[in-house]
């Protein structure tokens, strides 16, 4: 591509110099505008997945819903703290493993014909 011809700048007036400065500034505009409305167009497509709210934000969307887990472990200090077998371990279950229990003692015992769990620990336990 050829450049055009330019006219020597040092040698022009301060009139002409403003008017082709304005002139540049209106097409630079309006250039930027137009990328602008496109960037915003995309986006827009991007995001239509998630519906706008009543202030005009995208809302997000909602955590999927996953069924409660029974707790399978309990501490035989304090029965009502259990612990499902998920997640990080808690402090009483690690310092129960410390102190030499072993996890299978401290299995909640569930009957099949029975919701209610028993909080027995497996040595404890008679059959």
């Amino acid at each position: 591509m050829r450049k055009p011809d330019l006219p020597d700048l040092e040698a022009m007036q301060v009139d002409e110099l403003w008017t082709i400065h304005e002139e540049l500034t209106k097409i630079l505009s309006d250039r930027i505008l137009g990328e602008k409305r496109e960037l915003e167009n995309r986006l827009s497509k991007l995001n239509q997945t998630a519906p706008l709210t009543a202030d005009g934000l995208r809302k997000r969307p909602s955590r999927r819903k996953y069924p409660k887990v029974l707790p399978k472990y309990f501490n035989p200090l304090a029965p009502s703290e259990t612990w499902s077998g998920r997640g990080k371990r808690p402090r009483w279950l690690a310092l129960a493993l410390q102190a030499g229990h072993v996890l299978e003692e401290l299995k909640i015992k569930r009957n099949d014909d029975d919701n209610d769990p028993e909080l027995v620990p497996a040595e404890q336990s008679s059959s």
